[in-house]
Parts: structure tokens; sequence; C-alpha cells
């Protein structure tokens, strides 16, 4: 059973995201919250595996009350779930700390499945999606005078990886999926799985979708 928390200050859509999920077998909401603090209150009560966060709610913002879950060490994975595609605050929302986003109007079954993915600790967001997202708001990183991107300092945590698991991160930077990888390389892609694992531990990521932001934090990856 996985237990999820519904954060969204529209009443009718907290009841729309409730119906669906107390239709499934292996889910349960253990609560809702309709602003950032009520959010950050509840979690930390209750725990769940999954918090459905939206982004704009009044007083504390979804994206400040996801800041605050992760900083205190919840092992509730946040889904950002916005109104708009490719909204500006959902890559805030990724920055974060959160493990994905999906738009208002997904269909049930996609949020069903995004909710079970997180939960099991992948990341929503599609590797080329993540790109796209990352790319569109380029502008979110520091830049040069000239518009170029500026020497990364020494980040510990690119510094721990080996030569082999820094080519991987880049690509996974630049949306490869690991079938790719694993053709690129001539890795199995049971091998490339486990770079993947080991690179996640080396650098903390939560998932995927944070080691895509680290890539180009880091400088690994230059958006497009």
């Amino acid at each position: 059973m996985t237990p999820v928390l519904i954060a969204d200050d529209q009443p009718m859509q907290r009841f729309g995201f409730r119906m669906l999920l107390e239709s499934q077998d292996d889910m349960t909401v253990v609560g809702e919250a309709g602003n950032g603090t009520e959010a950050v209150d509840l979690i930390a009560r209750h725990q769940p595996d999954v918090a459905l966060m939206d982004i704009r709610m009044p007083g504390l913002d979804g994206i400040e009350a996801t800041r605050r879950i992760i900083r205190s060490g919840s092992r509730t994975r946040i889904l950002i779930v916005t109104t708009f595609d490719l909204d500006a605050y959902a890559y805030d929302g990724l920055r974060a700390g959160a493990s994905g986003f999906l738009v208002k109007d997904a269909l049930p079954e996609e949020l069903l499945s995004g909710i079970r993915a997180v939960a099991a600790g992948d990341a929503v967001v599609a590797p080329s999606l993540t790109r796209r997202l990352l790319d569109a708001y380029a502008h979110h990183l520091p830049t040069t005078p000239d518009g170029g991107a500026p020497a990364a300092p020494s980040d510990p945590r690119i510094a721990s990886l080996t030569d082999r698991e820094r080519e991987i991160l880049t690509v996974i930077g630049q949306g490869w999926s690991n079938t790719e990888i694993a053709a690129r390389f001539h890795l199995a892609e049971s091998t490339v799985k486990t770079h993947v694992t080991r690179i996640l531990a080396k650098t903390g990521s939560r998932d995927r979708v944070q080691a895509v932001i680290l890539a180009y934090d880091s400088h690994l990856v230059t958006p497009a």
C-alpha cells in the first residue's frame, strides 16, 4: 500500500485526486493540504511515500514547501503537479528536490503510473522531456558576460566518479536512455543500470532527474 498526500489549494482538485487514488487497491490518501505550510506539517506527521504537490498555493508555495521537505531529510518523494506543460516553476521544483512533474490534464493512468514510479524511486519525467525542460529554462543557470557557461568550481560529487561514470552522467544529462547508453558504450544494459545506481549514490542524487540537474550545474552538459 502506497500512502499519498495531496497538496492543492483547489478543493475540487483534491477531491478528484482522492477519488482516483482511493479507487486503487495499492494506494491510500493519508491527508490533504490546501497550502505549502500544511503540506510540510502533514508530511512530517504522516511520512507518506509520495506527495502530489501543486505549485501555486497561497502563503507557502509548492516550491518552497518541497525545498523544506527535502532539507528536513524526509523520505517522502515529491511529484510536482502543474497546470502548464514546461511551466518555469516546474524547473524550480525539480531543483528544489522534486522527483518529477506532471501536468494536471494528464490521463488518470499517467498520474497513477507516475505515483507508482516515484514511490519506487524512479523519476517520472522521461529523460528526453527532462532535457527539453532544462534547455527551455537554461536562463536559470549563471553565464559569463559573453553568454557562455562559467568554469564550474571543482565539485567533490563529480570528482568522486570514475571516468566511465562521468561519461555516463554526461549522456544522462543529454537525455539518453539506458538502452542508448548501452549501445553507445558497448555495455550490457544491466551494467549501465549498475553504473547509474552508483552515480546516484556517489553524487547523493535522489533520482535520475536530480542527476541531470547536477550534470547541468557542473557544466558536464551545456544547454542547447
